[in-house]
């Protein structure tokens, strides 16, 4: 008879936070592509984290604090539709050809956001460039304000990654 009311009491308070967990739920994206350029004449373009000329969406970067290369280094974004992100270095390897970045503020539908971006060789003359975010919604209430909610960021998302890597891939090969 313990073990029933044992189990009563499992699920009467594990349930609730099961349920508040899968209300804001992180969100987890990935995108790729193949470039015909070796990988360091990509990451010379696309791990400059001072320069982020190469996204079509950008109009200005400005490194705000700190080093471009170095972990710490603070940029703004200024998008060319208005609105823009403060970013923050959170971790740079130049011998792997990848940078990990967060977002501290800004108009993108979305909080808690990290982000990486890495090039890796794919044989000779070619290299693929993998962009991985992870992020949850602006609106942490269920469901989400409107324009703040889990479609809205990852549409938003989705479309800055991969107008990135789309026009990384046309200035590059």
């Amino acid at each position: 008879m313990s073990r029933f009311f044992a189990a009563m009491l499992v699920a009467a308070f594990g349930m609730p936070m099961m349920v508040s967990a899968a209300i804001d739920e992180t969100i987890r994206l990935k995108e790729s592509v193949e470039i015909n350029a070796p990988a360091d004449k990509v990451w010379a373009t696309v791990g400059n984290y001072g320069d982020m000329s190469w996204h079509p969406a950008i109009g200005k970067t400005e490194v705000t604090s700190g080093k471009a290369d170095e972990v710490g280094a603070m940029r703004t974004l200024t998008f060319k539709d208005g609105g823009g992100v403060k970013e923050v270095l959170t971790g740079y390897e130049a011998e792997r050809k990848l940078m990990k970045y967060e977002i501290t503020e800004g108009t993108l539908p979305v909080r808690e956001y990290g982000a990486n971006i890495r090039v890796e060789s794919a044989g000779e003359g070619k290299s693929v460039v993998t962009w991985r975010a992870m992020f949850k919604r602006k609106d942490p209430a269920s469901p989400g304000a409107p324009g703040q909610n889990d479609a809205t960021a990852k549409t938003a998302v989705e479309g800055v990654l991969k107008s990135g890597l789309e026009n990384l891939k046309k200035i590059s090969e």
